[in-house]
């Protein structure tokens, strides 16, 4: 093969692989019918035109016999008259006429039997096109399905590939990372409550315990007022007066509620200072 013929093949070969890449089913399948559809059109007018035609030889041959009889009725009032030179003239147009209807009677009967070989074709043109219609549809629902499957299994390798399952993993981390770091700053916010209501009760503890020791202080203050003599008014001391009664030397029990009171103050204050 010569290099002009390889060429040839080379163009030829790459002619076809685009036209192929490029014929769609559905559409191609679409103009098809649309042809057809047009030849059923045309085919249509081609069996009208031989109706018409077939309507119009069958008409011109009845007008033919019409006046093959008309001239045989001339020619039998001539042989009444008994002109028979007359009766033959009729006689002969009536010859003529039924030999023009003879023609056309054949002619009728051809046109007639061409109408209905057209008028059957067409029918069978028709149920063709009935037919490509029904196939057309099996064919595009061939190719729906066939390219719903095609991009369900392109979706599926690229949902099964491991950049697709990396980034799942990358964002799974990420998440797990944002609920951490979600959690310290709630436990952060939560231990600084505690630490405010903790400073605010210790607070509150501190005035309850000052308030207990000016109760002390003011209860022991009373208690030792109670224990001291009264202050005499005048210098002079009177005889009849009789005189104090001497201490005793037992503790009262004045004194012991006093030494409770000074044992529980030196435990608020040995409490006071360990917190």
């Amino acid at each position: 093969m010569g290099l002009f013929g390889r060429l040839g093949t080379l163009i030829r070969s790459n002619i076809n692989e685009l036209i192929n890449k490029a014929e769609d089913p559905e559409k191609m399948l679409n103009q098809v019918l649309v042809d057809m559809k047009q030849q059923l059109v045309e085919a249509k007018k081609q069996v009208a035109v031989a109706i018409a035609d077939e309507k119009r030889i069958k008409k011109q041959h009845e007008q033919a016999v019409a006046k093959a009889k008309d001239w045989e009725k001339k020619a039998m009032l001539a042989i009444r008259a008994g002109d028979e030179n007359l009766a033959r003239a009729a006689l002969q147009r009536k010859a003529e006429h039924d030999e023009v209807a003879v023609a056309l009677g054949e002619q009728w009967e051809a046109q007639k039997e061409s109408v209905d070989q057209l008028k059957q074709a067409l029918r069978g043109l028709d149920g063709k096109i009935e037919e490509a219609k029904r196939k057309r549809n099996i064919l595009v629902s061939r190719q729906k399905r066939a390219e719903a499957q095609r991009t369900i299994n392109e979706t599926l390798q690229g949902i099964n590939s491991t950049s697709a399952f990396d980034t799942f993993e990358r964002m799974s981390d990420r998440v797990t990372q944002l609920e951490a770091e979600a959690e310290a700053t709630s436990e952060m916010g939560g231990a600084l409550m505690e630490s405010s209501l903790d400073a605010q009760f210790r607070a509150l503890e501190a005035g309850s315990v000052d308030d207990e020791l000016d109760a002390l202080k003011q209860k022991m203050a009373l208690q030792a007022a109670a224990k001291a003599p009264p202050k005499q008014i005048s210098g002079d001391v009177d005889a009849s007066a009789p005189p104090p009664p001497a201490e005793s030397a037992d503790p009262t029990e004045d004194d012991v509620k006093a030494a409770a009171i000074d044992a529980q103050l030196e435990e608020l204050k040995k409490k006071l200072s360990a917190d």
